[in-house]
């Protein structure tokens, strides 16, 4: 799956496992995030190449716990990405609350769950002036706080999924699988809020929360399947048909959401074509057709929406090092 649209790849704390693909050896770089659970109170992780700290795929219920974390990492000098979703409000729910899941069903999760965190660790990183970064971000709210936080100069950032800027609870098919993610897809307001943040630079990245899973785990009933779904393989073709080829933002712009903009987040040295930088690039065009077949995936796993959807734009190549890994 990375050989196919990323050459660097940030990876959370949140499995067990490292990406999984079909390809042996594996041709991109790797950054690690180290734990937020199992932090320590030196520079240890820092010093062994952690790029930032989170739990992501577990949220931080405690405000006192957060606070400390975020004391913790000032001496670092990383940020702490935060995974936003208040474990008493989100319940057992699985898809949005709203009218969608009332008509299926479905146990609700409220986007509240996500803004009260949001809301709480804004305050937190203003207290101890730590870089906060909201991970995945979903919500109206949430976005409008992100680009308030801006304004008055605290240090946080945000990103957002290609599958939160292009999908709502209303395009859902009922009952599959491949649509339950953590956030939720939200409602239609959400979607166009989460796309204005990308445009007016309340959101600094597009991160592709890739969450493959085997069939087996995958193919329950929605209810009891794990939240996840595939996102790198697709993200360049689903950005650029919602962003740059509905002229919401130049391509310059699209650009620096997939490169300096992470890179900038992380403190990584990459994502720039200057003299002696890494030769890791991504070569796509803007009026390649093609269409996701989810069963030649790289991915070992299958748990995607977007399978027999037919894009324009995508990627043709990606270069690791200087060296051509994948072709289209």
């Amino acid at each position: 799956g990375p050989r196919r649209s990323r050459s660097t790849l940030p990876s959370l704390p949140n499995g067990s496992k490292p990406p999984s693909s079909r390809d042996a050896p594996l041709v991109v770089r790797a950054a690690s995030c180290g734990g937020l659970s199992a932090w320590v109170s030196d520079d240890a992780l820092a010093r062994a190449g952690a790029v930032a700290f989170s739990d992501d795929g577990h949220p931080i219920a405690s405000a006192a716990v957060m606070r400390r974390a975020l004391e913790y990492a000032r001496a670092t000098g990383l940020p702490i990405i935060g995974h936003e979703e208040d474990p008493t409000l989100k319940g057992d729910g699985v898809a949005h609350e709203g009218l969608v899941a009332s008509r299926l069903g479905l146990r609700g999760i409220p986007a509240a769950s996500e803004d009260v965190m949001v809301a709480r660790d804004i305050l937190l990183a203003e207290l101890t002036g730590v870089h906060y970064h909201i991970a995945h971000i979903s919500s109206s709210r949430s976005v409008a706080m992100a680009q308030f936080a801006k304004a008055k100069g605290l240090r946080v950032t945000a990103e957002a999924t290609p599958h939160h800027l292009a999908l709502a609870d209303a395009d859902m098919q009922p009952y599959d699988s491949n649509y339950k993610m953590k956030p939720p897809l939200r409602g239609t307001d959400d979607v166009s809020a989460v796309v204005e943040g990308v445009v007016n630079g309340a959101i600094d990245a597009i991160a592709t929360d890739h969450a493959p899973h085997a069939g087996s785990e995958k193919m329950q009933e929605f209810e009891k399947c794990p939240f996840g779904i595939l996102g790198l393989e697709t993200a360049i073709g689903i950005s650029l048909e919602k962003l740059v080829l509905h002229g919401r933002i130049s391509l310059n712009r699209f650009v620096e959401l997939f490169t300096t903009g992470p890179a900038r987040i992380l403190k990584l040295d990459r994502g720039t074509l200057a003299a002696g930088a890494a030769a890791d690039l991504t070569i796509f065009s803007l009026e390649r057709k093609w269409t996701y077949d989810v069963n030649k995936s790289f991915s070992k796993s299958r748990n995607s929406p977007y399978h027999g959807v037919s894009f324009r734009g995508g990627p043709v190549a990606t270069i690791v090092n200087g060296a051509i890994v994948w072709q289209a």
